[in-house]
């Protein structure tokens, strides 16, 4: 079974302010994301950056089989949310967008506004692979950006005072919202790891050893690599294991960014899930280093470009 995650990077239709420019520029973005996950061939997609929904089901309708999706009901203000492309139905287990009820609202801007949600919805499903190996819980979320934006819709800040202060205000909200998945992974675990087919997977915005990321995993120890891992403890039952240290040296990237490479899409795997994993991966299955554009902090100047700027990460799971 392949499980696997990909920012399809602003999948609108045409015609409106952040989707392709024309009908041809959308039917060749449309062929390169559908090419790739045929290639990917996967169990379980999640799938994050989809604008609209009926732009979903267009690339749906281009595939070979019988997909299910299921979409969250909370995008963001440009109306991307996170999703799941699955080969057997779906069931939708949670899909919310709140901060767990002892975080306090974060500061967004120098106006001193606040939330006290995500700003996109976290999504979470239960499936039965055909694999036979018995429930699979899967979460799919989509953390706040790293790539900033300022007031009156700026890309670019007016000095290295607001670059700073804009920074730290993504920050906060990244934090928040891992701290908000690390609260409702707690609720699909059930303090069960051991037992129970878990995983968190999306585009977290951030690296391997980022503050925002390691909330997720739980109680240290057991590290991919260390002899801790093949020993159990007491940490077991509620500690997730990213399976970047398992992604070949060379791949172990899924976007460019102003020319240096970055793992910013992860999956986390519960206990009983990441003991199974047989091989982790980004791009193509077998086709060696993801092949990517550089992108800059305009996400604006892609907008009629095929494919995704990010590459697919994927882990398969044995039986």
């Amino acid at each position: 079974m392949l499980l696997g995650t990909w920012n399809l990077e602003n999948l609108y239709r045409p015609g409106g302010e952040f989707g392709p420019k024309d009908k041809a520029a959308y039917e060749t973005k449309l062929a390169a994301l559908a090419a790739t996950v045929t290639a990917l061939d996967p169990a379980l997609l999640g799938v994050q950056e989809v604008g609209d929904p009926e732009a979903l089901r267009d690339l749906t309708g281009m595939l070979t089989g019988d997909w299910h999706v299921a979409l969250s009901e909370h995008p963001d203000g440009r109306g991307i949310r996170v999703g799941f492309l699955s080969r057997t139905a779906l069931r939708v287990l949670h899909d919310t967008s709140a901060f767990p009820q002892k975080l306090r609202p974060v500061q967004t801007g120098d106006d001193g506004d606040t939330v006290s949600d995500s700003g996109r919805g976290l999504l979470a499903v239960e499936t039965e692979p055909e694999t036979g190996s018995g429930e699979l819980r899967v979460a799919v979320a989509h953390l706040k950006s790293k790539l900033l934006s300022y007031p009156g819709n700026r890309f670019n800040p007016r000095d290295e005072g607001e670059r700073a202060r804009y920074g730290a205000y993504a920050l906060y909200r990244r934090a928040a919202e891992a701290t908000a998945l690390r609260a409702l992974a707690d609720v699909l675990l059930a303090g069960d790891g051991r037992a129970r087919d878990v995983a968190l997977l999306g585009d977290l915005n951030d690296e391997v050893q980022a503050a925002t990321t390691q909330i997720l995993l739980g109680p240290p120890g057991s590290e991919i690599g260390t002899p801790g891992f093949k020993v159990d403890d007491n940490g077991d039952a509620v500690r997730l294991w990213n399976v970047a240290p398992l992604i070949p040296a060379e791949q172990r990237f899924s976007r460019v960014n102003s020319g240096r490479r970055e793992l910013i899409d992860h999956i986390l795997c519960s206990h009983r899930l990441i003991h199974r994993v047989t091989a982790a991966g980004t791009g193509i299955p077998g086709a060696g280093a993801p092949q990517l554009p550089s992108v800059g902090a305009d996400p604006q100047e892609r907008r009629s470009e095929a494919g995704s700027d990010h590459a697919p990460v994927w882990v398969r799971i044995g039986d």
